[in-house]
């Protein structure tokens, strides 16, 4: 048995203060990471202890092994909690914890680097006689194949993928995706598979401990997804049927039960019709595992921390009680392609919950709380749970409409306008129906018993008082570098690091035709010619750190 008395969590914002909620309620003392971009955030102060990593980018604090190692030290932690994201799925991390003295609460590390890689967990995925997609080599893709799917080796979240319909688009996508790994996960290997058009997203959570005991904890569906992001996270799945159901949790088992895995992690699949097909292992807790708890009520942190332990498994029952519905609550303009904002939020009021069974929101956010470019924008996590499918929606929504950010622009009026629609109510959007309809053509649901727009607390309010003058010019550098403007300028849509300079100075483009790449919150963003014309001016080099709004290109008409 592993003796644990205080456990650091290797993380940030709301993950880390969900892992300190279950921490203290066992009894056990917490140690709070972060950088100087997190000096006063909730997480911080919610700890026993709190230790500074570094400066503000990740690679210098949350993603220093080094650095979250001497933090353990000096804090006396015997223990790590990796949450998700950053160092979570670092098989090296794991390792170096291990040879410190210090309990990973998560897989082992040879167990992370089999499956923490999607090539490798491929081939383990095969000798388990679980069905994979046809993979290729980055250089021997045959045409006729195409569309296919370029996506990271290690991590997930979306980064590091791209879609390419085209043979022609196949270097750049490898070019782009590599670079967005490297940033995101420090490895910037590639693979390149088929792509299923039309697919549904299922993942099975399963628990497994150090006694040879591996449980699955039900499915859930996250097919709502843009540019392979999350949005929408719910279970019990509501398009497959029984005899799809338990081939697809007997195959999750199967495979975790071949490698010997122990804790908590998620086997994605790809399901279309009654196929499905491996598409990863992810090697820690998922951003979505409130939905299973909701259903299930079980805490999955805890029974990650008691199997770390040496614990045994308990009998639990997997079998879901009613359903439930997350939404992921992101910094980002919908009106303008979704680009991810920062700033603070002036005022933020999240739903009050009758009951945690019935919400729950689990948030870093509060009134005066600064979004960062440096990390991933997304703020909250919002959960409704109900007897059947239509309840637990009819829930969310109402908790979405009673929420109110204001100060920073969120996604909060898009997910109110895609649960409220037709579409999400019947279950009909696929992973990619989001990408593929960019002007959001969603049916209203007629509920005439539901909440009207004027019972959306998202900010906007008729005859509100002017914006505050900072907040004024930062809402105009947005929208025009969000549209194509005629006089031609470009400028950053957030803060962020130039990667590529495509265009020189005297040199002619046609509307559309990339100019440059800028990386934000892990994500690179192409910046187009706004029209047909001669590039006068380009206001960065590669490398350059540059503001929100920053003049990068001008594009005089021709």
């Amino acid at each position: 048995m592993n003796k644990i008395h205080s456990i650091l969590i290797a993380n940030r914002g709301e993950i880390a203060l969900r892992v300190i909620r279950t921490a203290r309620a066992m009894g056990l003392r917490t140690v709070a990471v972060y950088s100087d971009a997190d000096a006063g955030s909730p997480h911080v102060r919610a700890a026993d202890v709190a230790v500074r990593l570094g400066p503000a980018p990740a690679a210098e604090s949350y993603l220093s092994v080094a650095a979250v190692l001497a933090a353990a030290r000096e804090s006396g932690a015997d223990a790590v909690h990796p949450g998700y994201g950053f160092l979570s799925e670092n098989a090296r991390f794991a390792e170096a914890c291990h040879e410190a003295g210090l309990t990973f609460i998560g897989p082992s590390a040879a167990v992370i680097s089999a499956l923490g890689r999607k090539d490798a967990a491929r081939e383990l995925a095969e000798q388990a006689g679980v069905p994979v997609l046809r993979s290729y080599q980055p250089g021997e893709v045959p045409d006729e194949v195409f569309p296919v799917l370029v996506k990271a080796a290690s991590g997930g979240g979306g980064k590091g993928m791209r879609i390419v319909r085209e043979p022609a688009e196949l270097p750049e996508a490898l070019a782009a995706a590599g670079r967005e790994a490297e940033s995101a996960f420090g490895d910037g290997t590639v693979l390149v598979e088929r792509y299923l058009e039309h697919g549904r997203h299922v993942e099975v959570q399963i628990l497994a401990d150090g006694h040879g005991n591996v449980v699955h904890l039900g499915e859930r569906d996250c097919s709502v997804q843009r540019r392979h992001q999350k949005v929408v996270e719910e279970s019990p799945a509501p398009t497959i049927g029984p005899a799809l159901r338990g081939q697809l949790l007997d195959a999750a088992v199967r495979l975790c039960r071949e490698v010997g895995y122990v804790n908590a992690g998620t086997v994605e699949f790809i399901v279309s019709g009654e196929e499905f097909f491996f598409l990863e292992v992810n090697t820690r807790l998922q951003v979505e595992h409130s939905v299973t708890e909701l259903v299930t009520g079980l805490d999955l942190v805890e029974l990650q921390i008691r199997v770390a332990r040496g614990e045994a498994l308990p009998r639990l029952d997997a079998s879901p009680d009613g359903h439930a519905i997350e939404v992921r609550v992101y910094a980002e303009d919908a009106a303008h392609g979704f680009l991810p904002q920062a700033g603070t939020a002036e005022v933020v009021r999240w739903p009050v919950a009758a009951s945690p069974e019935a919400l729950r929101v689990d948030t870093a956010l509060r009134s005066g709380g600064e979004v960062t470019a440096y990390y991933d924008p997304m703020v909250a996590k919002v959960t409704a749970h109900g007897p059947d499918r239509e309840a637990a929606r009819r829930n969310l929504l109402a908790a979405l409409e009673s929420t109110e950010i204001s100060g920073l622009t969120t996604n909060l009026p898009f997910l109110s306008t895609l649960l409220g629609s037709a579409e999400f109510a019947d279950a009909a959007i696929d992973t990619s129906w989001l990408d593929s309809h960019p002007h959001l053509p969603f049916h209203p649901r007629l509920d005439p018993d539901g909440p009207t727009p004027f019972d959306a607390r998202d900010g906007w309010r008729l005859g509100a008082r002017p914006l505050p003058a900072r907040a004024a010019v930062e809402q105009r550098g947005l929208l025009d570098a969000a549209s194509p403007e005629a006089d031609g300028y470009v400028r950053a849509p957030m803060p962020g690091t130039v990667l590529a300079v495509k265009a020189a100075s005297g040199q002619r483009v046609v509307g559309g035709e990339p100019l440059g790449v800028l990386e934000a919150m892990k994500m690179e963003h192409t910046l187009t010619a706004p029209c047909d014309g001669v590039v006068t001016e380009v206001g960065a080099d590669v490398g350059d750190q540059v503001p929100l709004g920053h003049l990068l290109f001008h594009v005089e008409a021709s």
